[in-house]
C-alpha cells in the first residue's frame, strides 16, 4: 500500500516520508496545487479518505463534548457557585455565543494559513481553556473561560465542512459530511451522559475536568489522523472589502439563503424542543424524576445513525428529496408528542431527532457544493444561522410554552419545519444543479 504524507500541526504540510504525489502539496509552495495537475479528491474506500472521516469525527467529539460539557452538572453548579439557575445556563449560552461569533473570522484565517492548520489551532486552543475551566475560582472566570472556549471552538464546523468538500470527491462528499454530523452527536451526548454521573459523585468541577480530558483525547487523535489539504489553494489578502464582497455574494444567493433559512429555524425548534419537553415530563401525569429526564438525550443517537443514513441516500434520492424528508420526520415525531402516552412520546422524540440530524447533514454539507468560492464562509454563514436560531428560537419557544403549553409549542415547531420543507421545495427544485446529486 502506497505511505501518504503526514501532517506537522505546526506548519500544516506534509513531511517527505513518500515521493510526491501529482496534485499534492510541495514543500513551500503553502498549500498551493500544482496548476498541471488535476486532483478529484479522496475516494471513498481509500486510505486518506478514511483518514478524513476518523479525525473529523474526533474532531466533532472534541468540540460538542466541551461546547455542552457544562448542560448536565447545571443544579450542582448553581449551588456550587452560589448562583441562580439563570445564571448557570450562561455556561452554555457563553459558548455557543462564542461559536456563533467566531465561526466568520476563522473561515477567514482558515482560508489564509489552509485548513488543517486552522483546525489545529481553534481545537488545541479549546482544548487548554477547557482544561482550565474547571480551576476557575470564581463564577465570572468561569464564564470568561467558557466564551473563549466557545470562541476557540467556532474554528472547527464551518472549518471541517470546506475541507470536506475540498478534499473528498463530489459523489461522497455527501456522505463523508453526514459521518461527521454523526460524530458532532456523539461529542454532544458522551459529553451530556459523562459530566452527569460524574458530577453526582464528586461534583461539578471533576465533570467539566472528565470532559475536558476526553475532548482532549479526542483533539489528539484528530491531529494524530487528519491528513494535509491538497485541494487547497490560499487566498490572498483582501482586507475588510474582500471578506464583505465574499459575503455579499453568498447572502444574494437564493440557494444559500434557503439552506441558511433552515438553519435558523430547525435548529431553533430543535432547541426549544429539548429545552421544554423536560418540563412536561417533570409534571403531572407523568411526575418523572430528573434523572430519567435526563436520559432523554439518548434519542441523540437516532441522530447518530439518520445522519449517516440520509447521507448515503443522496446517491439515489438527491439532496433536495433527502433533506424535505427529514423536516417531514421531524413533524410526524412532534405530532407523536401532543399525546398522553409516555412510550409514544419517547418514540416521538427519536424520530424528531432522526429527522432533524438527517436534514441538518444534508444541509451543512450542501453549503460547499453551492459555494463556487469562498466555502468557508459559505459554512460559516451557515453556523452562524444554526447557533443564532438555537439562542433566538430556543428561548422564544419558552414563552410559547409557558403562555400556553406544549401543544402550543410543538404545533409551532412543526410550522417551522413545514416552513423549511416549502422553501427547500421551492427554491431548490427538483433537477437543479445539486439538487439531484451526491
Amino acid at each position: 500500500m502506497p505511505r501518504h504524507p503526514v501532517s506537522s500541526p505546526a506548519t500544516g504540510r506534509p513531511s517527505p516520508v513518500a515521493p510526491p504525489v501529482p496534485g499534492t502539496e510541495a514543500p513551500g509552495n503553502h498549500g498551493q496545487r500544482d496548476p498541471q495537475a488535476a486532483w478529484a479528491g479522496h475516494r471513498k474506500g481509500s486510505a486518506g479518505y478514511r483518514r478524513i472521516l476518523a479525525g473529523l469525527a474526533f474532531a466533532g467529539v472534541a468540540t460538542f463534548a466541551q461546547l455542552y460539557s457544562t448542560q448536565a452538572v447545571l443544579p450542582l453548579i448553581a449551588r456550587g457557585m452560589e448562583v441562580t439557575a439563570a445564571e448557570a445556563a450562561l455556561t452554555i449560552s457563553l459558548a455557543t455565543i462564542g461559536l456563533a461569533l467566531t465561526v466568520l473570522p476563522w473561515s477567514f484565517v482558515a482560508d489564509r494559513v489552509g485548513r488543517v492548520r486552522a483546525m489545529a489551532w481553534a481545537i488545541s486552543a479549546a482544548t487548554v481553556f477547557g482544561l482550565l475551566a474547571p480551576l476557575a475560582p470564581t463564577f465570572p472566570v468561569l464564564l470568561a473561560l467558557r466564551a473563549l472556549e466557545g470562541m476557540a471552538l467556532g474554528g472547527i464546523p464551518a472549518i471541517a465542512v470546506a475541507y470536506l468538500n475540498e478534499e473528498i470527491t463530489k459523489a461522497q462528499a455527501a456522505l463523508a459530511a453526514g459521518t461527521y454530523v454523526a460524530g458532532t452527536t456523539l461529542g454532544g451526548l458522551a459529553g451530556r451522559l459523562l459530566a452527569g454521573p460524574v458530577g453526582e459523585l464528586w461534583g461539578w468541577r471533576a465533570a467539566v475536568l472528565c470532559v475536558s480530558a476526553m475532548a482532549a483525547v479526542a483533539a489528539v487523535l484528530f491531529l494524530v489522523l487528519v491528513p494535509p489539504a491538497r485541494n487547497f489553494t490560499p487566498s490572498a489578502a483582501g482586507g475588510l472589502r474582500g471578506a464583505l464582497a465574499t459575503l455579499g455574494r453568498h447572502g444574494r444567493n437564493p440557494r444559500l439563503l434557503a439552506i441558511y433559512l433552515q438553519a435558523f429555524l430547525l435548529m431553533g425548534g430543535f432547541v426549544a424542543v429539548y429545552n421544554y419537553l423536560g418540563f412536561r415530563l417533570s409534571a403531572e401525569p407523568f411526575g418523572l424524576p430528573a434523572t430519567l429526564i435526563s436520559l432523554i438525550f439518548l434519542a441523540y443517537l437516532s441522530g447518530t445513525v439518520s445522519a449517516r443514513w440520509a447521507a448515503g441516500l443522496t446517491a439515489r434520492h438527491g439532496r433536495r428529496n433527502v433533506l424535505i424528508a427529514g423536516t417531514v420526520l421531524m413533524v410526524g415525531g412532534l405530532a407523536l408528542t401532543l399525546t398522553a402516552q409516555l412510550v409514544l412520546i419517547l418514540a416521538g422524540l427519536l424520530i424528531f431527532t432522526g429527522g432533524f440530524f438527517a436534514a441538518h447533514s444534508i444541509g451543512s454539507g450542501w453549503t460547499g457544493v453551492i459555494a463556487s468560492g469562498g466555502r468557508a464562509q459559505a459554512a460559516s454563514l451557515y453556523n452562524l444561522a444554526y447557533y443564532l436560531g438555537s439562542s433566538v428560537l430556543g428561548w422564544a419557544g419558552g414563552l410559547l410554552f409557558q403562555s400556553l403549553g406544549w401543544t402550543a409549542l410543538a404545533l409551532g415547531v412543526m410550522a417551522l419545519a413545514a416552513t423549511t420543507a416549502a422553501v427547500t421545495a421551492v427554491v431548490h427544485p427538483a433537477g437543479a444543479p445539486g439538487a439531484a446529486q451526491a
